[in-house]
């Protein structure tokens, strides 16, 4: 990215190795093994998302109310827009997506101005578009949450019935579990539709995408940056600290779950990408945006497999956030909190 850093030599841009679009780029061990790595990690997220998203998902819908307790691939309608507080007002999470969309959506633009279609080289802009894909669909989420909730408020019946026959419902008997967790006794819940799942997918995969982009940008690329004598300019700097900051005070509002094996969506979301690159480089000779992407050195697998380990950690750090959420909020207002844990 040409903005990445700036200095008396101009703008930082990884010096060219290998013609990247030459048969013998490609045709060697170092990229059998790349691929190898990425065809595993295809193959593992498929089929954790089809053991616990598909599978337990369809068997909790099918079974008692018990069993669907314990499968966190479930998601409510109300989940996707409801506070974690019972005295904060939908309105509240509603102007702070808002907020964070408007602002992301400027950065976004001003940054496609200033390099222009070359950002979509970069893992770290995709991800910032996604993310602020996320908030425009939690705003509007939280636009239909709002109305749910002044009809609740104004006395009106909630439409909380699900359309669709697939999904179905569950009765207003809640047990004392689900009460404490803000499970209302008077109204039937319907399971959050097509929308919902997509919002939670994107939340717990920009989840790790942020940590991880942010994570190799402050601690591998700005030291790389600083020996070559570059300096940061504050564009970079502020969408490398802004997505992290939203993405947590979002975290912090929210009643959405984090169930671990979702994990799985964020390889896919890398393993997309760097699926991307390898076509671009195939067809074109061009510099690699990340200096570890590069499959002319003979450490390049190496690179590649600390790069995919390094997701587990990123996703563990957003894990344990989630779990101080629940630790505090829980404790310091047990009868407010409306969380699923």
């Amino acid at each position: 990215m040409s903005s990445l850093a700036s200095s008396s030599k101009g703008s930082w841009q990884p010096s060219m190795t290998d013609k990247t679009n030459m048969q013998s780029y490609w045709l060697n061990w170092r990229f059998l093994l790349c691929a190898i790595w990425v065809i595993v990690t295809i193959v593992l997220s498929f089929l954790l998302i089809w053991k616990y998203e598909y599978l337990r998902r369809k068997h909790a819908r099918n079974g008692s109310r018990e069993r669907r307790q314990e499968v966190g691939a479930i998601l409510y309608d109300h989940e996707t827009w409801r506070p974690c507080l019972k005295g904060i007002h939908p309105a509240w999470l509603f102007a702070f997506r808002v907020i964070a969309f408007c602002v992301l959506l400027v950065l976004l633009i001003v940054n496609g101005n200033v390099d222009g279609g070359s950002i979509l080289y970069y893992y770290t802009q995709w991800t910032f578009i996604s993310i602020t894909i996320y908030f425009g669909l939690g705003s509007m989420l939280s636009i239909y949450g709002c109305y749910q909730h002044h009809k609740k408020a104004t006395g009106d019946k909630v439409d909380n019935v699900d359309g669709d026959a697939e999904l179905g419902t569950y009765g207003s008997n809640a047990t004392n579990q689900e009460k404490s967790f803000g499970a209302t006794e008077d109204l039937v819940h319907q399971y959050a539709g097509t929308w919902g799942y997509i919002f939670q997918i994107m939340f717990q995969m920009n989840a790790g995408a942020v940590m991880l982009t942010d994570c190799v940008f402050w601690f591998i690329m700005v030291p790389f940056l600083t020996i070559k004598d570059y300096n940061l300019n504050y564009l970079v700097v502020l969408m490398h600290t802004i997505n992290a900051a939203f993405l947590i005070g979002d975290t912090l509002l929210n009643s959405l779950r984090f169930p671990w094996f979702r994990i799985g969506y964020f390889y896919l979301w890398t393993v997309t990408y760097v699926t991307f690159q390898w076509i671009v480089h195939a067809c074109i000779n061009i510099w690699w945006p990340y200096p570890f992407l590069d499959l002319s050195s003979r450490f390049a697998p190496l690179w590649y497999l600390i790069v995919g380990c390094l997701h587990i950690p990123c996703y563990g750090i957003f894990t344990l956030v989630m779990k101080l959420k629940h630790c505090v909020l829980s404790t310091r207002y047990p009868d407010s909190y409306q969380c699923v844990t």
